[in-house]
């Protein structure tokens, strides 16, 4: 078997304009490039030359992406992947790892972006990393195409081939939870079980039973032994939720339990053994409650061994449309009824709300909008009757791409007969007039924010 030299890379797609755009780019950054249309002839090829890395589509007619990643991980463990696609979601993200990806590409992607990828995996690539075998579990459902999932998914995907403790941080409602069963159902304990306790709805001193159990005649009340959550998750994954809530005193508990791996039960003198994983959520300020010695340095230092900081709704605003579509439709199964429909207004409404609720606000509003509203498409005025922290219609914050299509209907409809470059012209004129006023009259301020040069500014400034 020949082996290729130190710098070349192949890429595996369908789309042609793709396969060229990312050829150019790493030819410019000194690779040796190889180009394939199927998954097919890559393989067929590998079996006679490899290279130092494969760039891979995933969905593509025959063989898909993933199925040359299995192939070629069998053969060479140690040869980095990086796979790419437009339909980017966690089970296809953590399958990708899990079949011996190194790295995960969504399209569409920016270009300058892959070839820094490609160019880390190559200098990463001397080492083998692990895998274990995919048997496709059922994964927990996440779902977002912004930046930030896409590096949400490639974090749950990397940590399936690990067992190391991940501390989930988050405002309430970001699906902290959720977060935490997707990691234990793609982890090597996926077959093990999953416990989960909250530490805020537990009163402080039932908290240390619950978590630890207890021996009979331990306490006031204890009729017999009880067996806490730890020994219940042993082998498995204890998720404990709402951290930065759990009494000092208890800390040190959970520290040793960590540490060694041991602890006794409430009254108890036999000592107990235990192997779990941890995952632990919290949406305060962890750090700022060491400070204050309200959590231990040293506990927070073993529960931060990974870190998830999940963002909220708002700072993710293009996936609002794809949760309402979800959570309607699943409101729509569990009651039974045909799904609601949003009108655009509505859409765009909602697009543009805070959600301080994060996902479960959403996931509540669509429930309710699904109950109460009777016709089969959701207006305007549905909102305050089924949401009462919505703000009142004639307060509603107006969307600025919507008010701009409706002013362009307007110029539409007034003539039946726009001759070639009126609307344009119309566009430019409103949109110069605004900037000009907004940065009071200041020519260079408003070509930095249209992103034209002054004396295109002074130009259209007499034209229009």
């Amino acid at each position: 078997m020949v082996q290729a030299n130190q710098s070349s890379v192949w890429i595996v797609d369908d789309d042609e304009s793709i396969r060229w755009v990312l050829a150019q780019a790493l030819k410019q950054a000194g690779l040796n490039i190889r180009q394939f249309s199927d998954a097919d002839d890559a393989l067929e090829m590998f079996n006679r030359e490899q290279p130092t890395a494969i760039v891979t589509d995933i969905r593509m007619a025959g063989s898909s992406g993933l199925d040359l990643l299995e192939s070629v991980h069998k053969v060479r463990p140690d040869l980095p992947v990086v796979v790419m696609t437009a339909y980017s979601d966690l089970d296809t993200t953590v399958n990708s790892f899990q079949r011996g990806a190194r790295e995960y590409l969504a399209k569409p992607f920016d270009i300058d972006e892959a070839v820094s990828l490609v160019q880390r995996v190559l200098t990463e690539s001397n080492g083998i990393s692990p895998t274990i075998p995919s048997n496709n579990p059922q994964a927990t459902q996440m779902i977002g195409k912004s930046t930030a999932m896409q590096d949400l998914f490639r974090a749950i995907g990397r940590l399936s081939n690990s067992d190391l403790n991940v501390l989930i941080t988050g405002e309430s409602g970001t699906g902290k939870e959720l977060v935490a069963r997707a990691l234990y159902e793609n982890s090597i304990r996926r077959d093990q079980v999953f416990i989960a306790i909250n530490a805020a709805a537990i009163p402080a001193d039932l908290l240390e039973s619950e978590l630890f159990g207890h021996e009979k005649g331990a306490f006031t009340g204890a009729n017999q032994r009880r067996v806490g959550r730890f020994e219940q998750a042993n082998r498995g994954t204890l998720f404990l939720d709402e951290i930065g809530d759990m009494p000092h005193e208890l800390q040190s508990r959970l520290l040793r339990v960590m540490s060694e791996n041991k602890f006794y039960r409430v009254g108890g003198t036999s000592e107990v053994t235990v192997d779990v994983r941890i995952i632990a959520a919290t949406n305060q300020d962890l750090e700022a409650l060491v400070k204050q010695n309200k959590f231990r340095t040293d506990l927070y230092h073993r529960l931060n061994v990974v870190r998830i900081a999940l963002t909220p709704i708002r700072s993710r605003r293009e996936d609002v449309p794809e949760l309402l579509e979800h959570f309607l439709k699943q409101s729509a199964a569990q009651l039974n009824t045909k799904q609601k429909l949003l009108s655009d207004d509505v859409t765009h409404y909602l697009e543009s709300y805070g959600w301080p609720g994060n996902v479960r606000e959403i996931e509540n509003f669509c429930r309710s909008v699904t109950a109460m509203v009777p016709a089969q498409t959701v207006l305007l005025n549905d909102l305050p009757q089924v949401f009462g922290r919505f703000e009142p219609i004639d307060e509603m914050p107006l969307n600025p791409e919507t008010v701009l299509q409706g002013a362009i209907k307007q110029v539409l409809n007034q003539s039946s007969e726009i001759k070639e470059g009126e609307l344009r012209e119309f566009v430019e004129r409103a949109m110069l007039r605004t900037v000009l006023e907004y940065t009071d009259g200041s020519k260079q301020k408003a070509a930095e924010i249209l992103g034209w040069g002054r004396n295109t500014i002074a130009r259209k400034s007499k034209e229009l």
